[in-house]
């Protein structure tokens, strides 16, 4: 099929609305941010079809955490050939309001039309041999999806009580990267510990923490130990950490970015 014509039948299976990602309410989406959504992802779906590879990442900017010095708040994969479509992402989210997370997937639009800061964008491919035994993990989901509902934004790393988006996707790239693969959340994040990840340190001052209203039954301070939150620097596994993990052991094979529209020469801050 000619990618002018799965592309138009993606855009008409998909509903026309977003998740919101701040107000955590289900609404319409814009007919603009729709068509940016919609534009974003043909220049991603694009860049895929260039490249034979069963399956990437690719990250947005979902939340701004410029303070941070993050750009990207959220990642999943990119899965070629799934039953929902030609290019579906399977990702773990947040269920808006609560302390809860499901795994969804989505198609490139839905993905991209979500209540985002921005329409930036970043696809990461892996070594072929290791891109498919990831795909071949995902094709199976539900089956040793790694996956715990509760939801912590700021669970720590290797938490055994608590998940959020990144920690699904740095535990199942942990699972099937060594042979045999592993079935379970503390050996995945454990394995990718001696591997050479580390998170990254976020820091939330206690003040911020005890004004109210700034953070939601989502984040549960308490996970972490007793001397972090004294301190208030929180390891957090973010995107940024995940793709320097990947780029210093090598995985990773090919990247490519877009910021305001623009293809980048070169992939910059995370």
């Amino acid at each position: 099929m000619k990618l002018s014509a799965w592309f138009l039948a993606l855009c008409l299976a998909s509903p026309l609305a977003a998740i919101a990602g701040n107000q955590c309410e289900i609404r319409p989406a814009t007919p603009q941010k729709l068509a940016d959504a919609t534009v974003t992802a043909m220049r991603v779906v694009a860049a895929l079809e260039e490249i034979d590879a069963p399956v990437v990442l690719v990250a947005r900017v979902g939340t701004d955490l410029s303070k941070q010095g993050l750009v990207y708040s959220h990642i999943g994969f990119a899965l070629r050939d799934h039953s929902d479509g030609r290019w579906t992402v399977l990702h773990l989210l947040n269920e808006c309001g609560t302390a809860r997370s499901a795994l969804h997937a989505q198609g490139l639009v839905n993905f991209f039309a979500d209540d985002l800061v921005n329409q930036d964008a970043r696809i990461v491919w892996l070594q072929p041999a290791l891109a498919q035994r990831l795909a071949d993990h995902l094709r199976e989901l539900p089956r040793n999806a790694l996956h715990e509902q509760a939801y912590n934004l700021i669970a720590r790393p290797g938490s055994r009580e608590y998940q959020n988006s990144t920690a699904w996707v740095l535990e199942t790239f942990a699972a099937v990267a060594p042979t045999p693969e592993l079935h379970d959340r503390r050996a995945a994040y454990a394995w990718a510990q001696r591997d050479g990840f580390r998170p990254d340190i976020i820091h939330i001052a206690y003040a911020k923490r005890v004004l109210g209203g700034l953070f939601g039954v989502n984040t549960i301070f308490t996970d972490h130990s007793v001397g972090t939150r004294l301190s208030g620097d929180y390891p957090v596994v973010t995107v940024r950490s995940i793709l320097r993990y990947l780029q210093q052991r090598d995985y990773l094979l090919h990247e490519r970015e877009w910021r305001n529209g623009k293809l980048q020469a070169k992939p910059g801050q995370a």
